[in-house]
């Protein structure tokens, strides 16, 4: 009775880990950015800020109007 049946990995297969220079191969391949991905995208903290500022205000607001 046969249930389950384990793949092996092909022989073709070269694990980057297997030496140090394939390893350090595959590492330079991974970190290479492409074009698009070098400009980093600047986001202005603004919003951020202007956001905590009125959350804060709205919580001291209801400490005021619970104490009151």
């Amino acid at each position: 009775m046969r249930f389950a049946m384990v793949v092996g990995m092909p022989d073709q297969y070269q694990d980057p880990s297997g030496n140090t220079e394939q390893f350090k191969a595959f590492m330079a391949r991974q970190e290479a950015p492409p074009a698009a991905a070098a400009a980093p995208v600047s986001s202005s903290k603004l919003p951020l800020i202007i956001g905590a500022v009125v959350v804060a205000v709205i919580v001291i607001a209801l400490i005021a109007w619970l104490v009151a």
